[in-house]
């Protein structure tokens, strides 16, 4: 007789246990990521979270319990009270007056018919805002040319004439108005520069894509000091936040496609400077050069290249809760419950920095309000998310939220340590939001310089929006008096420095 042969039910049971967890998870994956592609395609592109807590709520009052998912409902009697109310009517002041600084056309309108012996006893004055297109004109420079008559001792009669003033670009067409025009048109208002050139044509100006991209390289490299001088003050300011963004640059070597360049973006929020230095990669050898000497705080998204600057002395390495909390928004459909409760101790956080804003604080009372009140919700969360992280699968969605955080936990609380610090990495992110509107318009750069010179229009004009200087302003009276400009007080004219002389 044959032998029996033994079946190992249980290895056969665990087998296919482990193969249906894998199944499980991967199909939660792959929901998640249609979840998102359906987000990005469709969706709101905000991260806004309506908590049930009362918006006023900093207390720890919400127990873990709030995760369980039974509920209990209970019968209860609704007594509706309907109250008659006659409101009042609102005043509404009118409309608010139109800005004082522009300039006025006035057109006085009589009666057709003005009866003999009528006195004037007022008038009624009505405003209304009204626009003519941007003009081109030529501005002559007329120079009388004299003759000195011929002196006894000379041979020759000498001629004088004044001398033309210093201009941007030297025999350039273009004036230094409609030379910042065309800048901030392009880097401010996203035109890509043929849709300028179309304007101008239907001006009467006809102007080759050659001179127009000319003027900007021309521009650049007066600008250089100056975008040489921000680097500096920047990275010597002992603070900043860092991140970076894709831009798409024409290159000879590949055909057929465009190379995907980064702009590495460096912002400090306290000094209201940024940044914008582009690398044709995003590499670790990237930041390399501009982070060696620097000393201070470094806020970044998480992103492994910077993590080797924490190990440097003098530099201080933290994170941003706002990616840790879009996390646990990306996994509400995994686990609504854990997702919930992270997500409303992570708003109790944020309340306290807008209450913090709203009352203007120095650095020292935000210090002190963190300590009382952010550092025990921060202790708690912390807590609470070890505890979760053991009863959930590892690479859930939720549970790569809470190992996301639960990895970075110290450096997303060193905030607190410090009230010149924020709370996440926003104010670099939204340095970034032009260049992601300008992609859409102008597509990519033409060259590896172009992006490099798009770098530095962005950096000087985002630092003239941080400041709230008006950029084509700025950039007129800089083009104007940067030619003849002593290069050792050229600090003086960054838009931060230039703000604090306006006001």
């Amino acid at each position: 007789m044959e032998a029996a042969t033994t079946v190992d039910y249980k290895a056969l049971y665990e087998k296919e246990k482990s193969e249906k967890e894998a199944l499980q998870i991967a199909f939660l994956a792959l929901r998640h990521e249609v979840e998102q592609l359906k987000k990005m395609i469709f969706g709101s592109r905000h991260e806004r979270f309506e908590s049930a807590l009362p918006t006023n709520q900093l207390s720890l009052e919400l127990a873990v319990d709030a995760i369980a998912t039974a509920s209990k409902t209970e019968e209860v009697t609704v007594i509706k009270t309907i109250t008659k109310t006659t409101s009042k009517p609102i005043f509404h002041p009118g409309r608010s007056p139109l800005p004082s600084h522009l300039r006025r056309e006035e057109t006085i309108i009589e009666p057709s018919i003005i009866p003999e012996g009528s006195k004037k006893i007022g008038e009624e004055i009505t405003e209304e805002l009204e626009y003519t297109q941007g003009d081109l004109f030529v501005k002559k420079y007329i120079r009388p040319k004299y003759v000195v008559p011929q002196l006894p001792q000379s041979l020759k009669s000498e001629i004088i004439i004044a001398p033309m003033p210093d201009r941007p670009i030297d025999k350039c067409m273009a004036g230094p108005g409609l030379l910042a025009q065309v800048i901030i048109d392009k880097y401010v208002d996203h035109l890509p520069l043929y849709r300028q050139l179309q304007r101008f044509e239907r001006s009467g100006v006809k102007l080759p894509d050659a001179t127009i991209s000319g003027w900007i390289t021309a521009i650049c490299k007066l600008l250089l000091p100056l975008y040489d001088a921000l680097k500096q003050e920047i990275f010597k300011s002992g603070y900043i936040h860092a991140d970076e963004t894709t831009i798409k640059v024409l290159d000879s070597s590949k055909k057929g496609t465009t190379h995907r360049g980064y702009f590495w973006v460096y912002n400090n929020s306290p000094g209201r400077l940024v940044l914008f230095d582009y690398q044709e990669g995003r590499s670790a050898e990237a930041p390399k050069e501009l982070l060696s000497n620097f000393k201070g705080y470094l806020q970044t998204d998480g992103y492994s290249v910077y993590e080797d600057y924490d190990k440097k002395e003098g530099i201080t390495l933290l994170h941003c809760m706002a990616h840790a909390r879009r996390k646990f928004i990306e996994a509400q459909n995994n686990d609504a419950a854990r997702c919930s409760y992270a997500l409303e101790q992570i708003q109790q956080l944020y309340a306290i920095e807008r209450d913090c804003k709203e009352k203007n604080l120095t650095n020292q009372q935000r210090h002190n309000i963190r300590q009382q009140k952010a550092i025990p919700i921060l202790e708690h969360l912390g807590s609470w998310m070890k505890e979760q992280y053991v009863e959930v699968l590892p690479k859930s969605t939720i549970g790569q939220a809470l190992a996301y955080s639960l990895t970075r936990w110290d450096k997303l609380s060193i905030y607190t340590t410090n009230g010149m610090l924020c709370i996440d990495n926003n104010p670099v992110e939204n340095s970034i939001r032009p260049v992601a509107i300008g992609r859409k318009n102008y597509l990519f750069a033409g060259s590896h310089d172009g992006a490099k010179r798009s770098a530095m229009l962005y950096s000087l004009l985002g630092t003239c929006k941080m400041n709230n200087v008006n950029p084509y302003t700025w950039l007129k009276e800089i083009l104007t008096i940067l030619p003849s400009y002593p290069i050792n007080k050229i600090n003086d004219l960054l838009p931060n420095n230039y703000a604090q002389k306006q006001s």
